[in-house]
């Protein structure tokens, strides 16, 4: 039985109904919250999805990491520079 537990997009416990070429039928176990088209859906436990295998993983894993903006990583870049520039020029004042 567990060997048909997989997780959708590595957050969610599904059952696997089918598998085909294309999609497979899953069952979720578990409410969540997902995007279809751009829409925010619903998912109840005991509904059935068709989604593409590539959603579907064995084990439970992290969402990825949210990158920073990046003008913000720019932005603080720049500010290190400013301030290893502003330390040198007061290192050769002191000399």
């Amino acid at each position: 039985m567990s060997e048909h537990i997989r997780y959708y997009k590595g957050l969610h416990q599904v059952k696997i109904l089918t598998e085909s070429i294309g999609y497979w039928i899953v069952e979720a176990l578990e409410d969540f919250d997902d995007v279809v088209d751009g829409e925010n859906v619903r998912v109840k436990k005991g509904e059935q999805r068709i989604v593409p295998p590539t959603q579907i993983f064995k084990e439970k894993i992290l969402p990825p990491m949210v990158k920073e903006h990046s003008y913000e990583l720019k932005m603080e870049k720049k500010l290190k520079h400013m301030v290893e520039e502003q330390e040198h020029q007061n290192s050769k004042k002191s000399r």
